[in-house]
């Protein structure tokens, strides 16, 4: 890292380089246009440390990282998440703090640590820097002034105190995706019944991705192709749009269940799962028996991939749910085979002849039933197709609106 100036509130900010050969780690993580742009993810060093043991360095160096990825761990929460960059540098994002607070903790951690270590804590304010630019060859930032920051997290001590809390889905849509469009995701609630009984089981959050200032709704395949970063925004604005309907919707009766679906990309990093759970367990409050987590767009997934993001996420809810891609359903199942999903879902294709509906439903549950025992059948045409598709064995539906 290059060395900054001491920071003081009359000196000026100058951009730090840090680069490194191998940053896509920290590119995947932390390259989040709009958290960057919200000074969410600032950068500590630890390089007083080193300067203070000298030779000693290397000797202890293992050890003191290890002290320090402890620390982050335990001081930022469960939403809070870090990854150390270079032998001294260590990226940090808390998404759930303003810019100002988020600052605030990483100087007093840093101060910790150098105190700790060294006895002395004068040159933390030396080394946290606000991230403007991560990519996979470099990170940018600023150097943070201490001064500025205990004002800026008072005041944003006083205007969270003042405000009413925000929807949940206002934190993640509309945003600007990569290339430059904005979007928005517009969620709404759709039944989902058990088959046997024709009875109300909960709801089902279905989405539309639509980009701002033209018709254009992107579709599923569309949606894929996005960048991870994207992706997983329009994952949590999924999620907490759902949240935000239900908890409208709420008329003092609190509906069984909820099937919230998240994609696999969405689940593979370390954000998006520490995020994804958190919402998956404020969901669980506002339901009678538990959340169903569905993952998405699993078709080429290797077996073991699936079963370790599965193993990760299933703590959070009460089953997990594969969701197939309905025009080939079969090329996903013979994935599923142990990784741990309980069921699969699929959506019905639109405007069958009941002869043509019969025939993929035949195929899909023949599919299905060699891995899972449910099936779910999303946007059936109609009551007289449902009822088909409860005595070929499919265990649930949901009714096109």
């Amino acid at each position: 890292m290059t060395e900054p100036g001491r920071n003081t509130c009359n000196g000026e900010a100058t951009v730090s380089r840090i680069t490194s050969f191998d940053l896509a780690a920290a590119a995947d993580q932390f390259g989040d246009a709009n958290l960057l742009a919200a000074g969410k993810i600032n950068l500590i060093g630890i390089d007083a440390i080193v300067e203070r043991l000298g030779e000693r360095w290397a000797q202890r160096r293992d050890q003191i990282c290890d002290h320090v990825d402890r620390t982050l761990q335990r001081r930022l929460g469960a939403l809070g998440y870090h990854l150390r960059i270079s032998e001294t540098d260590f990226l940090i994002c808390q998404p759930e703090l303003g810019r100002f607070s988020g600052q605030a903790a990483c100087l007093q951690i840093l101060r910790d640590i150098l105190t700790y270590f060294i006895g002395d804590a004068t040159r933390a304010d030396d080394y946290v820097h606000q991230v403007t630019k991560v990519s996979a060859t470099e990170i940018q930032a600023l150097p943070v002034r201490a001064c500025e920051v205990w004002q800026g997290e008072q005041m944003e001590r006083e205007a969270n105190a003042q405000s009413p809390p925000p929807r949940a889905v206002d934190q993640w849509s509309p945003f600007v995706a990569l290339d430059g469009r904005e979007m928005h995701v517009a969620c709404h609630l759709e039944p989902v019944m058990e088959l046997k009984s024709f009875r109300q089981i909960g709801f089902r959050v279905a989405r539309r991705v639509l980009v701002a200032g033209s018709n254009e709704s992107l579709t599923a395949a569309m949606v894929r192709q996005l960048p991870l970063t994207d992706t997983l925004r329009i994952d949590l604005a999924t999620v907490a749009g759902g949240l935000d309907k239900l908890r409208a919707a709420e008329g003092g009766e609190r509906q069984p269940g909820l099937i919230l679906p998240v994609s696999f990309t969405g689940l593979t990093s370390q954000r998006g799962r520490t995020e994804i759970a958190r919402l998956l367990m404020d969901a669980s409050s506002l339901v009678g028996r538990g959340v169903i987590c569905e993952i998405s767009d699993i078709e080429g997934v290797p077996p073991g991939a699936l079963l370790h993001v599965v193993s990760l996420i299933r703590p959070y809810c009460m089953f997990v749910v594969a969701h197939l891609d309905a025009s080939k359903p079969g090329v996903a199942v013979s994935q599923l085979e142990g990784s741990g999903v309980q069921a699969v879902s699929v959506e019905c294709p639109q405007q069958l002849s009941d002869a043509a509906f019969l025939r993929w439903l035949k195929t899909t549950l023949r599919t299905a039933r060699r891995v899972v025992r449910s099936t779910v059948i999303y946007r059936v045409a109609s009551p007289r197709q449902a009822a088909l598709a409860a005595e070929l064995g499919a265990t649930h539906a949901s009714l096109r609106a």
